[in-house]
C-alpha cells in the first residue's frame, strides 16, 4: 500500500517541478475538493500571497472570490471554473472576470481551461486549472472598444477572413440611416463601403491583402436609397485576434453643398457681370492686370478682351493721367473701396472719356482681386458744361432776377455739397461785405467802384480776397454764396452804426 501511495506523490511533485516555472498560473486540486498546489504566477494573478489566501478547497475559492462573464452577468458556485473541473469537465477558453470582495481594487481578467487527469484505471487522480492573465489584452480591447464606440468619426469593422462587419460606432449608422442589426454580419457585398471608390481596384487588391488602405473618395450608398459622398480609408488591425480591417469616413456632403452653393454663386455673378450695362472689370489687387472684362467694357474702350486679359491699364494706356492708379490705389489701400472718382479714360482709338470710377477689393477663386465699374459721363459733362457757360452769361447782370430764379440757377450751376464748407460772413471786412451786397444787386465794377468811390482795380483786389475767403472762383458762384446766407444786396449804414445791414 505504501508503494501504491507514494508513486502518485513522487509523479506529482514531478509535476510540480515541471510546471512551477511556467509563464501562465497552474493549480492542482485532489479529486475531493482540496487545492493542494498553486504555482508562483497562480498566486500572483490572484492577488494572494500563499495558498491559503488562495483558498485551501475549491469551497474557500469560492468564497474568496466573485466571478463575472465578460457581459457582467454573475457565475452562479457551481459555473466556477474550479467547480466544474472538480465536477470531472474539462473545458478551453473560459473568461471570466475576477473580483475579490476582500480587496476592491483587485480586478482581473482571467482565461482558463479545466484539466482532469487520469490514472491507469481511468478514474481522475489529479484536477488542473490553466490560467492565463488576460487583464491586459482585454483591457486595450475594452479601451478601444470604448473609443472606437464614442468616436462621433463614423467607423466600422469588417473580418478579413469572410469579409463581413463584425462592429460599427453609432456615427456610421448616424450617417447612413441604418439600424445596428442592419449592419452587423452583412458582407462587403451586401454593403459596399468602397462604392465608387477613386481608386476602387487598389482598394480591394489591399483588402485582400490586409494592408492599409490610404484615404480615398466614395460613395455611400444610404437606407433611404440616397447617397453620400466619403472619404473612406482602411487600416488592419486584429479583434479577437482575428485580422480586420477598419475603416473610418469624413462625410463630403457639407463641402460639396458649399461648393455647389459656391459654384452657383459664381455662375450668378459671370451671368450678372457679363450682361451689366456699364463696364466693368476685374483687376489683380496688386497691379490692377485685368483678369475678367465685360461686354460693355470692351464696347466703351474698343479693346478686344484677348488683348486685354492679364495686362495692366499701364500697358494698355487707359489712364489718361498717369497718378490715376496711385490714386486708385492709396484709397483701396486705406477704405477697401473708392466710389464716384471722376477719372479720364483713354480708348484704343486714342479717345478720351469722362467716367465715374468705383472699385471694391473682394477674393475670388481664393485670390485677392478688385471689382471695377466705370460709368461714362462724358456727353453729361459736355452739356452740364454747355449749361453752366449759359448760366454764367445770364448771371453777369443779375440785377433783374427774382431770388427764387437766382437760386434755382445755383442750384443747377453748383450742386449743394460743394458749398457745405465756405466760410462765414463774419470773416468780410466792410468793403469786402460792401462788395458783395452790391454784386447781388446787380452792379458790375464800373458801378460798384463809383459808388464806392474807389479805383475799379481796387475793387477787383476786394472781389479777390473775397472769392478766397468764401472758396469760389465766378461772381455767379459768390452770389448764391451770398444768398443761401441771407445777403440779397447793400444798404448802406445809418449814422451811429459801422455796419451795413444785409437785406
Amino acid at each position: 500500500m505504501s508503494k501504491s501511495t507514494d508513486k502518485p506523490r513522487a509523479d506529482r511533485r514531478l509535476l510540480q517541478q515541471i510546471i512551477s516555472g511556467l509563464a501562465e498560473g497552474v493549480v492542482l486540486l485532489d479529486p475531493d475538493g482540496a487545492v493542494v498546489w498553486a504555482n508562483e504566477t497562480a498566486l500572483a494573478i490572484h492577488g494572494a500571497g500563499n495558498l491559503a489566501a488562495l483558498g485551501r478547497t475549491a469551497q474557500d475559492y469560492v468564497a474568496a472570490h466573485t466571478l463575472k462573464y465578460r457581459n457582467n452577468h454573475v457565475l452562479a458556485p457551481a459555473q466556477y471554473p474550479i467547480m466544474r473541473v472538480l465536477a470531472g469537465e474539462s473545458f478551453t477558453d473560459v473568461v471570466v472576470e475576477v473580483t475579490r470582495p476582500a480587496d476592491e481594487s483587485f480586478r482581473r481578467i482571467h482565461q482558463v481551461r479545466g484539466l482532469v487527469l487520469t490514472g491507469a484505471s481511468e478514474e481522475p487522480e489529479a484536477l488542473v486549472l490553466v490560467i492565463q492573465d488576460a487583464t491586459d489584452r482585454y483591457g486595450a480591447e475594452e479601451r478601444f472598444e470604448r473609443a472606437f464606440s464614442t468616436n462621433p468619426a463614423p467607423a466600422i469593422i469588417c473580418g478579413l477572413t469572410d469579409l463581413r462587419y463584425l462592429k460599427v460606432n453609432q456615427g456610421f449608422l448616424d450617417m447612413t440611416g441604418h439600424d445596428r442589426e442592419e449592419v452587423l454580419g452583412r458582407s462587403m457585398y451586401e454593403l459596399d463601403v468602397l462604392n465608387e471608390a477613386a481608386r476602387r481596384d487598389e482598394a480591394i487588391r489591399l483588402l485582400q491583402q490586409g494592408r492599409t488602405i490610404p484615404q480615398m473618395e466614395a460613395t455611400l450608398r444610404l437606407k433611404d436609397g440616397g447617397t453620400k459622398l466619403v472619404i473612406v480609408a482602411g487600416q488592419p488591425l486584429e479583434v479577437c485576434e482575428d485580422p480586420c480591417m477598419l475603416f473610418t469616413f469624413m462625410d463630403l456632403e457639407p463641402r460639396r453643398r458649399a461648393e455647389d452653393a459656391l459654384r452657383q454663386t459664381e455662375e450668378r455673378f459671370s451671368k450678372a457681370f457679363m450682361l451689366a450695362p456699364v463696364p466693368m472689370a476685374v483687376c489683380n489687387r496688386g497691379d490692377f492686370a485685368l483678369m475678367a472684362v465685360n461686354e460693355a467694357f470692351i464696347a466703351a474702350t474698343g479693346h478686344e478682351a484677348p488683348e486685354v486679359l492679364a495686362k495692366t491699364p499701364a500697358d494698355l494706356h487707359l489712364w489718361a493721367d498717369a497718378a490715376v492708379h496711385r490714386k486708385l490705389k492709396d484709397d483701396l489701400d486705406a477704405t477697401g473701396s473708392v466710389r464716384n472718382a471722376e477719372v479720364a479714360l483713354r480708348t484704343r482709338g486714342g479717345d478720351v472719356l469722362d467716367c465715374l470710377l468705383s472699385a471694391e477689393t473682394a477674393t475670388i477663386n481664393g485670390q485677392a482681386c478688385v471689382l471695377v465699374a466705370i460709368q461714362d459721363i462724358t456727353d453729361r459733362k459736355r452739356g452740364e458744361e454747355e449749361l453752366v457757360a449759359a448760366i454764367d452769361a445770364v448771371m453777369q447782370d443779375a440785377s433783374w432776377f427774382s431770388r427764387t430764379v437766382i437760386e434755382k440757377l445755383a442750384q443747377i450751376r453748383r450742386p449743394q455739397d460743394t458749398l457745405a464748407s465756405t466760410a462765414a460772413l463774419s470773416e468780410l471786412t466792410p468793403r469786402e461785405y460792401e462788395v458783395l451786397g452790391r454784386m447781388c444787386q446787380g452792379e458790375n465794377n464800373e458801378q460798384i467802384a463809383a459808388a464806392m468811390r474807389v479805383s475799379p482795380n481796387t475793387v477787383r483786389n476786394h472781389i479777390a480776397m473775397l472769392y478766397s475767403k468764401i472758396g469760389v472762383h465766378r461772381r455767379s458762384d459768390a452770389i448764391v454764396w451770398a444768398r443761401q446766407r441771407g445777403v440779397t444786396g447793400y444798404e448802406a449804414p445809418a449814422k451811429g452804426r459801422r455796419h451795413a445791414r444785409p437785406r
